[in-house]
């Protein structure tokens, strides 16, 4: 799905963790822009404190201790899912209407950029029927155990996407245990960490970036990194 335009998605990276609030609001303003042809297309990888967020098909008895983080409703679609420390988000503005205007192609190739990634890592993500996101089979948890490695939401304005994907590399697993994760009960949650597979943020976005590019095409790297 690569652009039609000249111009070179830009790529940022956060330095230090970025509110969900300030997120929300930076990617609308910049989603606007790129509507308007005064932006370029972004992708902006952060990580946020410690909360849950609820897509627009989340299920209240999904909360299982609403006091535990910030709660927060979210225009992406999907149901509650947990961010913080140690996972990787990944903000993908991009304007389908030079890439195809196919919602489900977009999704598509967001869970392949992610399986494509973890297989620079030894890991095999896989995707499954009636279920967005990417999975590790753990047949060592028992014979048809499944783990969520990675989360799709987006949402679409007008053509331009936002929101995007956010891929477990060390975080707390144990912070899932305040949600049903995507309103899925008999499957649980993984990272690479908890799968043998030690890497910092930086290793990690180089493959992203390099898996990007392969799909969405060139990007070009913001030197004025956000601190948002």
């Amino acid at each position: 799905m690569p652009g039609s335009g000249a111009s070179a998605v830009e790529w940022r990276s956060a330095r230090t963790p970025v509110g969900y609030a300030d997120a929300v609001s930076d990617m609308e303003q910049r989603v606007a822009a790129i509507r308007s042809k005064t932006a370029d297309e972004c992708v902006w990888l952060l990580e946020h404190p410690p909360l849950y967020t609820a897509g627009t098909s989340a299920a209240p008895s999904d909360l299982l201790t609403p006091d535990r983080f910030p709660v927060i409703a979210t225009g992406r679609g999907g149901q509650y899912t947990y961010h913080g420390p140690g996972q990787r988000v990944a903000y993908v503005m991009l304007d389908l209407a030079g890439r195809g205007k196919d919602i489900r192609a977009y999704v598509c190739e967001l869970e392949d950029w992610i399986i494509a990634s973890l297989a620079r890592f030894g890991i095999s993500g896989e995707r499954r029927e009636g279920r967005v996101g990417v999975w590790v089979s753990r047949p060592d948890k028992g014979p048809d155990r499944e783990d969520k490695i990675a989360a799709v939401g987006v949402r679409v304005r007008r053509w331009v996407t936002f929101h995007g994907i956010s891929l477990n590399v060390n975080p707390d697993l144990e912070h899932y245990s305040g949600i049903v994760p995507c309103g899925i009960n008999e499957h649980g949650v993984t990272s690479l960490a908890d799968l043998g597979v030690c890497v910092d943020m930086r290793e990690v976005d180089a493959v992203l970036r390099t898996e990007f590019e392969a799909r969405f095409g060139s990007v070009r790297l913001d030197d004025a990194i956000s601190n948002a």
